[in-house]
């Protein structure tokens, strides 16, 4: 019997059919990935089974939901809870100043008997047994494969490790049946993403039966068992994960977006070492980046040409834009267009024609609560005055000709909203990401600096990111520095490629060269002689 039956699920929103008849099965101790392009139904499917107030709060839905045999029809988090499902979500709800133990066994604190509680015979008068919270904690932390304390103060740990203590919260009851984990990856380093990835498995052996929603389709292939593909609140794919042939990949993404996604090497790459001059000289880049520091970095970007920079987490790749940028402390030689170009100052940076979107887009990137008009004029609004004008000497924001501008960029890049006055808070991540850049636009830059443009985003708004940071490289000639975690990515878009390791530039290559010589590179490794 299955642990999980989906049947003619259906749901509304004031008319808009945002899911269509969704059937599927999930069996115990196996693994499910879901995927799909944002706005393509998965989120409204969890909120369902996890008994979200949304759902109800709008009619409920139609068709029937089955757990262990049983119908169900959650009304509340609290009851999918006590049913035996656990939902990771992608903000994390943890309390920073707790430690990973107290957080983790939050209200199921073990207690025992004193003299009071005895006496009293009241349960709620019992303490809290906190060596044996801490070593239940330790358990469940230790199951997912990492080395991290149960008494680590949260608020002083790394964003990945606070996504293992949510994993090991849920694992750590004793009635958990069904693990919704929803884009577990998206906050993680390759070498935690590689980790999760084998305690999912592990998870699975126990008996826990996985939803793994991802945007990382390489992910889903390596932990899965079986593949759901939605698109438009309807499955268009449900295939066992060996079954589905050869390209795992690119059929899925296929079958997310209903076109043919590319992963190929990009059709134009461009030479323009022997035709342009250097616009970006890099000498002895030192940058105090946490986590991505670099030491020694030196390269030259050509103008007009796209220059792509990979590497491995951990080995520097952040820490070049960053220290560019002066986001973080640095020291070194940069010339730009001919002239020494000021570090540690990120205003004058900007006013020199530079143009940053980072990879920490809700974090560095964004004003969540201010609408998507503030959002894409604010840099040029505080550098360059657009969007401002001034009554009797003293400036204003002129809202018609921020949205005017807003506008624009939402046509041009496919922002999915209601206007330039929605919040940004309430978009998707692709269309998040889609502002950050605009935002960037708007400024028109000299050079661009882009880091990580497409992490936590479908494959669909990956496809629309880069054509639009294509289309502004060809038509505006401007010159674009790409820092991404994904080789093939790089390699669809960039004149050439900068691999970074232990801090340092350790070859420049053509987005030609084999994938086998970057990862060679990439671990440090130089082949003499002929490129492989």
């Amino acid at each position: 019997m299955p642990l999980l039956e989906i049947k003619n699920v259906s749901k509304d929103f004031d008319g808009n059919v945002v899911l269509k008849n969704i059937s599927f099965v999930l069996d115990e101790g196996k693994v499910l990935g879901l995927c799909g392009e944002n706005g393509a139904g998965k989120s409204t499917l969890m909120n369902i089974l996890f008994g979200m107030d949304v759902i109800h709060e709008t009619g409920g839905f139609q068709g029937e939901v089955i757990l262990d045999g049983e119908s169900v029809s959650f009304k509340t988090p609290v009851e999918a809870l006590n049913a035996g499902i656990g939902m990771v979500h992608q903000e994390f709800s943890l309390i920073p100043g707790f430690t990973a133990a107290e957080n983790i066994l939050l209200n199921r604190e073990i207690t025992k008997n004193n003299i009071v509680s005895s006496v009293l015979r009241s349960e709620k008068l019992k303490t809290v047994d906190m060596p044996a919270v801490f070593e239940s904690a330790q358990q469940s932390i230790d199951a997912l494969g990492i080395k991290l304390p149960a008494e680590s103060v949260v608020s002083e740990l790394p964003v990945g490790y606070k996504q293992f203590i949510e994993i090991a919260r849920e694992i750590n009851k004793d009635n958990v049946k069904l693990l919704i984990l929803d884009e577990p990856t998206a906050v993680l380093t390759e070498s935690e993403a590689e980790t999760l990835l084998h305690s999912i498995r592990s998870i699975a052996a126990r008996g826990i039966s996985i939803i793994f929603i991802s945007h990382r389709l390489r992910e889903v292939i390596e932990a899965c068992d079986q593949v759901i593909v939605m698109r438009d609140g309807l499955i268009v794919a449900d295939y066992p994960t060996d079954e589905i042939g050869e390209h795992p990949i690119g059929k899925i993404a296929s079958w997310m977006t209903g076109r043919t996604v590319g992963e190929s090497v990009a059709d134009e790459a461009r030479d323009l070492t022997k035709e342009k001059k250097i616009i970006l000289s890099v000498k002895n880049l030192w940058v105090d980046m946490p986590g991505e520091s670099v030491e020694n970095a030196t390269f030259d970007v050509y103008e007009g040409e796209i220059f792509g920079i990979a590497g491995l987490a951990g080995q520097g790749k952040l820490g070049i834009p960053n220290g560019i940028m002066g986001i973080y402390p640095s020291t070194g030689e940069v010339i730009f267009n001919g002239e020494p170009h000021e570090l540690n100052n990120p205003r004058k940076a900007q006013q020199n024609g530079f143009a940053f979107v980072s990879e920490d887009r809700r974090g560095v990137g964004l004003l969540l609560d201010e609408p998507i008009s503030w959002n894409i004029c604010f840099n040029a609004m505080q550098i360059q005055g657009l969007g401002i004008k001034k009554y009797l000497g003293i400036p204003f924001r002129h809202e018609p000709t921020m949205n005017e501008v807003a506008d624009k960029y939402i046509d041009e890049l496919q922002i999915r909203c209601t206007g330039p006055q929605q919040k940004v808070s309430n978009l998707s991540g692709g269309n998040q990401q889609k502002i950050c850049l605009a935002k960037a636009f708007c400024m028109e830059p000299k050079i661009l600096l882009v880091s990580e443009p497409t992490r936590g985003i479908d494959v669909g708004a990956k496809e629309l990111v880069l054509d639009a940071l294509r289309r502004y490289n060809k038509e505006r000639g401007t010159t674009i520095v790409i820092v991404s975690s994904e080789l093939e990515e790089l390699r669809s878009i960039a004149d050439r490629i900068a691999v970074v390791t232990e801090g340092m530039v350790f070859d420049i290559l053509p987005p030609s060269t084999k994938s086998a010589y970057f990862g060679l590179l990439m671990s440090g490794e130089k082949i003499e002689g002929e490129v492989i």
